[in-house]
């Protein structure tokens, strides 16, 4: 079970501590764990299901609310201006980069837990824990962030219609705004927990027809807004210069954080090695194409210092007389909010899954519901906490928290499939990632990149929470890990037995 570190570290009696912290997880073992009929998940997804889920993860809270403060900027921040056309360009190609060498690692290892599993494969145990701690932080801020702004969403339409829901059951306590709970934002997390413990492909199913409703409001809104594009307010196209572009690209990475949570339903897929690829690309080319029309329609209806931080898709067609316009429109936000918490939360309890599974987590949160397939222990509790905290607590800056945790999970995937190549060159490639090893290098140098375009306080808050999970790691993980079950003088032994 034990295998080489990956940066080749001969052990010695006195590095047995070291060894621990880099032994990888074969991937045979990775796969026969993965087919244990205790903790095996039903495989019901097709490439369709694949697709959808990838974007219905990506299509929402990013397009329909971060644009507006990509393109006006903030204080933490300058903002694009038009520019943010260039700002989804180069987030872009960061995810396409990293989706080649998703597409790779997930064909090879078509298990749960996505960056963690790859990490685990090839960086070492000590890795995959931070990878995986990382991805708690992507999913779990970006499901509360996601909760808390389809609440937004959800009671401007009650007001268009009428409905007036008291303050103290849409705020949560504390500051100026406060009242007792955000009630529509635990609600909505509640209700999808109950959909992800009935099953996967019933959420697949639920989330295929949120992304047909979705993409054809932001079909409509680039077919009604494009005659009234007024050409003068791309000028000028770059008020920040490329700082802004920068900088905006960085929060609008948040708009393509979906693709990824594929392949943390790859056990799930009914053919993960031709059906994985195809839903990673197919969904991120589709989103990119629309997030590129969408910016240029949006900077082109109203001057970039006039859009709307909170609703700037909906409201830029208001400004320019189609009220009714807004109203389909809101009503798609709230269908695209909707559908992007169900993908995140499934990557969140996937994640939890995988790492309770090689018991770094709890192992009852690897437990598989015997009639549904699911593991509901983890669904419920993931479920739990993101309504609790949507409910209660008003969360800022929560785009960029997830943005850095995933932009350091994909460097490190970056490198493992660097590394994979050439530590199992023989092991079974349904697709291999072009231009080795220029993709990946490009890939982590395009991704920490876009860190450093990242706020300061974004960075302080990544070092405090990896310095809490490397504890949470040292205290759990290191002694009950499935690997911890040899002694270190077995493990020395195991190793330069190689």
């Amino acid at each position: 079970m034990f295998c080489d570190t990956p940066f080749g570290v001969s052990a010695d009696r006195g590095g047995v501590v070291i060894s621990r912290l880099f032994r990888t997880k074969a991937i045979d073992q990775i796969l026969k764990d993965a087919d244990d009929p205790d903790h095996r998940l039903r495989k019901t997804l097709t490439a369709w299901d694949l697709t959808a889920l990838g974007i219905g993860a990506i299509i929402g809270t990013g397009i329909f609310v971060l644009i507006g403060t990509a393109i006006v900027g903030d204080v933490h921040r300058p903002g694009a201006g038009p520019g943010i056309i260039l700002s989804f360009v180069l987030s872009g190609l960061t995810c396409a980069l990293a989706a080649l060498c998703y597409a790779e690692l997930s064909t090879m290892i078509p298990v749960a837990g996505s960056a963690y599993t790859y990490c685990y494969a090839t960086l070492g145990e000590f890795l995959a824990w931070i990878a995986g701690w990382n991805l708690i932080l992507e999913y779990g801020v970006a499901c509360v962030a996601v909760a808390i702004g389809w609440s937004g969403y959800f009671n401007n339409l009650l007001r268009l219609a009428g409905i007036e829901l008291p303050h103290w059951a849409t705020h949560p306590p504390g500051g100026p705004d406060g009242g007792v709970a955000n009630f529509p934002a635990a609600i909505i997390v509640l209700l999808v927990t109950v959909i992800l413990v009935i099953g996967i492909k019933e959420s697949a199913r639920a989330t295929g027809i949120i992304v047909c409703l979705k993409l054809a409001v932001i079909l409509f809104f680039i077919a009604v807004g494009t005659p009234a594009v007024n050409t003068d307010n791309w000028t000028p196209f770059m008020p920040q210069g490329f700082t802004g572009v920068g900088a905006a690209a960085a929060i609008v990475f948040f708009a393509y954080i979906g693709f990824d949570a594929i392949s943390t339903t790859a056990e799930e897929a009914k053919n993960p090695q031709r059906d994985l690829p195809m839903a990673i690309f197919a969904s991120l080319s589709i989103c990119t194409i629309l997030y590129i029309a969408v910016a240029a329609v949006l900077t082109g209806l109203v001057p970039a210092s006039q859009i709307d931080i909170h609703a700037p898709v909906a409201e830029a067609l208001n400004r320019v007389g189609f009220k009714w316009g807004a109203a389909i429109v809101g009503i798609g936000a709230v269908a695209g909010i909707t559908s992007v918490l169900v993908v995140m939360m499934l990557g969140q309890i996937r994640v939890f899954f995988a790492m309770s599974r090689d018991h770094l987590l709890a192992p009852w949160l690897s437990t598989v519901h015997p009639r549904y397939g699911t593991p509901h222990y983890a669904t419920i509790i993931t479920g739990i906490g993101v309504a609790t905290l949507a409910a209660l607590i008003p969360i800022g800056d929560a785009a960029d928290m997830t943005n850095i945790g995933t932009l350091f999970a994909f460097v490190l995937v970056c490198m493992g499939v660097v590394i994979l190549r050439y530590t199992k060159p023989n092991q079974p490639r349904p697709f291999r990632l072009p231009l080795m090893p220029v993709v990946p290098i490009l890939g982590m140098l395009a991704c920490l990149g876009l860190m450093s375009f990242l706020p300061w306080v974004t960075w302080i808050r990544f070092v405090v929470w990896t310095i809490i999970g490397i504890v949470v790691y040292l205290g759990y993980g290191l002694k009950h890990s499935k690997l911890a079950g040899s002694s270190p003088e077995a493990i020395f032994q195991n190793i330069h037995a190689k």
